[in-house]
């Protein structure tokens, strides 16, 4: 039996499963011999392996045709296509794996399936003639293969709950910027937008695997979702260069280490600051400044590199606000044009950020 590490299989399990998705042609054999009510076993891919537990049946070697399947699947054995889905290798073939291999499978189609899985390391889908449904076993698991509508309802939720946090990790980015014009942010603060950060993100991973299974039918999904998580990723990059302790970014300060938190533990600030890699001796409380990598993002027609310019020259936020036009002028890049948009950016963004506060 292959083994896998845990992220591999779950990335193997997305492939297939977008590979069996709604408007690919497999799927359009699966659920012809659905509707047939007649069941089918299909081996995806075949090895040495494979052939070793194969007999009987007869050697093919055809183009795949959802048709071809479908009539294919109304002989007694299984049927072997080739791991690109692209022939049909045999047909009408009994399979005999180890029936020492554990299963708790009770049907005996589902039980094969899940043993020549185990023992080959091949993918192998099941249509249940009696229940009309459609199974994956894979790596030691069965993944059933869902229609659009119920993957829909489940996904239409989690796009639901997403919209909800993504408007709750503007308010916390609000109230981070409001601080920081007032030069009172605290690690808990950052901790609090950290922790709606990776709350997206585990959301959009939950929905990556909704579009994958929707194939042609999660197209609108998946441009819902790229607008709800546009931006995301950047302001965690943001916060990494904004808010590292010193020397503490090459080292691994990063928002992505929450990744590694139970669901309970991303509630906790405490956690979620450790986790990122603020220092022992730092608190929730803690005051920190900000360099102003993200203040400078918001700025319109200021190129990145000169961002970093202007934070590398000036130290932290605070001292960008107070620079005057000279001391502008004295970073390289900056003419009295550039100047004169940092001055006023950065007073708009004062500005917003007092109304905030006041609201």
């Amino acid at each position: 039996m292959a083994v896998h590490s845990p992220h591999d299989a779950q990335a193997r399990t997305r492939r297939f499963q977008a590979l069996l998705a709604p408007g690919t042609p497999l799927r359009e054999g699966l659920e012809r011999i659905q509707h047939g009510r007649t069941g089918a076993l299909v081996v995806l891919g075949n090895s040495p392996r494979v052939e070793q537990i194969s007999t009987g049946g007869f050697a093919l070697d055809v183009q795949y045709t959802p048709t071809a399947l479908r009539e294919l699947a109304k002989m007694d054995g299984g049927i072997v296509v080739s791991s690109d889905f692209e022939r049909i290798l045999a047909a009408g073939v009994h399979f005999v794996p180890d029936g020492n291999l554990p299963t708790v499978e009770t049907g005996t189609r589902h039980r094969t399936a899940d043993r020549i899985s185990r023992q080959t390391g091949m993918p192998v889908v099941t249509v249940s003639a009696s229940m009309s449904t459609i199974a994956l076993f894979m790596d030691g698991q069965r993944h059933a293969i869902e229609t659009s509508e119920r993957i829909l309802s489940r996904a239409n939720q989690a796009l639901a709950t997403l919209t909800r946090y993504r408007e709750r990790l503007l308010e916390t980015t609000r109230t981070l910027s409001a601080l920081e014009v007032h030069d009172q942010v605290t690690v808990k603060d950052v901790a609090l937008v950290a922790q709606r950060v990776e709350m997206i993100r585990r959301l959009d991973r939950e929905m990556r695997v909704y579009v994958a299974a929707l194939g042609v039918d999660g197209r609108l999904l998946e441009m819902q979702l790229h607008e709800l998580t546009h931006g995301v990723d950047d302001l965690a990059t943001l916060l990494e260069l904004d808010y590292s302790p010193e020397g503490e970014l090459e080292r691994g300060f990063r928002v992505g280490a929450l990744e590694s938190l139970t669901s309970g533990e991303l509630l906790e600030p405490h956690t979620v600051a450790t986790t990122m890699g603020f220092t022992d001796e730092m608190h929730l409380e803690t005051h920190l400044e900000p360099r102003g990598h993200r203040q400078i993002a918001q700025l319109d027609r200021i190129p990145s590199s000169l961002g970093r310019r202007l934070v590398e020259h000036f130290g932290n936020l605070q001292n960008l606000f107070s620079a005057r036009t000279a001391d502008l002028l004295a970073v390289d890049g900056v003419g009295e044009g550039r100047a004169r948009l940092v001055r006023d950016g950065l007073a708009r963004l004062a500005e917003s950020a007092y109304n905030d506060r006041l609201d």
